[in-house]
């Protein structure tokens, strides 16, 4: 049968135009969805946050059913708990942070020039004049000019930070509030014959992320509140609520934390008296021993099971790819990695 003058035959779907012509929109939607994303990636990175965290708050909703409160009640208990805890964070101790803050910045100048008063320091001093241009960097606020853009930068970046914060934790609440139900609906999605079996893992996973998460605050816990008590008995209650902030506060970062912490805390305990400064090293020799073999295995030993090296691999990547949050979420993701490994891939390898 002849085909009519005015008809043409259909474009080949394997023909070069065809493939090149869709390979290029493909490329072109793809580039565009991941633009779209990194112009949103702040976002999605409070979104993790949030999800970490409530992850985090799962246990201690658990431990009130386990005692009797039915979920709700015991969610409403958390919620209540967590909001109290912010609001006396915020009404207590946030000024009196803010002025130990201060009066650490007025006192560095001073520690720096004590410091010349060492004769090992005042050696390296006089051939690279550290400081001197330490002490006028510090003094002349040009630091915080370049590191937040002026006055106004930052008034900017304290809006964003509290901005942050109250998303994070809105968010969180909101995760934690629904957390039952999107399991549910996200289990749903997976074939009926293997759905029990998907159910089993993501459960295991939410409770090592939240185990983590939770142990995590213990620990940094246990350091600030074992700083504050040991500044105040050898007379740095002036700085003690401060300095036992940032010990809790960097203590949650992984392998480098708790060190910079110490290194920080006796520097400024050194400017101050130089026996505070041994009592300082010696007191955080001491504690961190105490917490690598005591206290964080006693508080991770339910929570996650992951080898010092991928440990060490997972908080160097995780460092490179989102900085401080990267770190702090390496652990429990390299947890999640090697669970899903050993329960999907290994345990496969292992019928062959």
């Amino acid at each position: 049968m002849t085909e009519t003058s005015g008809e043409h035959k259909p474009l080949a779907r394997r023909s070069p135009f065809s493939i090149g012509f869709f390979g290029g929109a493909g490329a072109l939607l793809a580039y565009f969805l991941g633009s779209q994303l990194l112009s949103i990636s702040s976002y999605l990175i409070l979104i993790v946050v949030a999800l970490f965290l409530a992850a985090g708050l799962n246990p201690a909703i658990e431990w009130f059913t386990r005692r009797g409160l039915k979920r709700p009640w015991a969610l409403l208990a958390v919620i209540v708990v967590v909001l109290l805890v912010l609001t006396g964070f915020v009404v207590t101790l946030v000024p009196v942070i803010t002025e130990q803050v201060a009066k650490i910045s007025d006192n560095a100048p001073s520690w720096m020039r004590s410091l010349q008063q060492n004769s090992l320091i005042q050696e390296i001093d006089d051939r690279y004049e550290i400081i001197d241009k330490a002490t006028e960097y510090v003094s002349d606020g040009k630091w915080l000019s370049g590191l937040f853009g002026g006055v106004v930068g930052v008034g900017l970046k304290i809006v964003s930070t509290v901005v942050n914060v109250f998303i994070v934790v809105v968010l969180m609440l909101y995760f934690v509030a629904g957390l039952d139900a999107t399991k549910s609906a996200l289990y749903r999605l997976a074939p009926a014959s293997r759905r029990q079996r998907v159910a089993e893992l993501s459960d295991e996973v939410i409770r090592g992320i939240g185990g983590y998460v939770s142990g995590a605050f213990m620990v940094a816990l246990c350091a600030g509140i074992s700083s504050l008590i040991f500044l105040l008995i050898v007379g740095m209650g002036e700085y003690a609520v401060a300095l036992s902030f940032v010990v809790a506060l960097l203590s949650v970062i992984p392998m480098v934390g708790a060190t910079i912490s110490a290194i920080l805390v006796s520097a400024i305990a050194f400017a101050t008296d130089p026996v505070i400064g041994i009592a300082c090293l010696i007191f955080y020799v001491i504690y961190q021993q105490v917490e690598n073999y005591v206290i964080y295995p006693r508080i991770m030993s339910r929570a996650v099971d992951v080898p010092g090296s991928v440990t060490v691999i997972a908080a160097l990547i995780g460092a490179g790819l989102l900085g401080i949050i990267g770190a702090l979420m390496a652990i429990p993701t390299a947890a999640v990695v090697l669970l899903l490994t050993r329960e999907l891939f290994i345990s496969k390898q292992d019928q062959r």
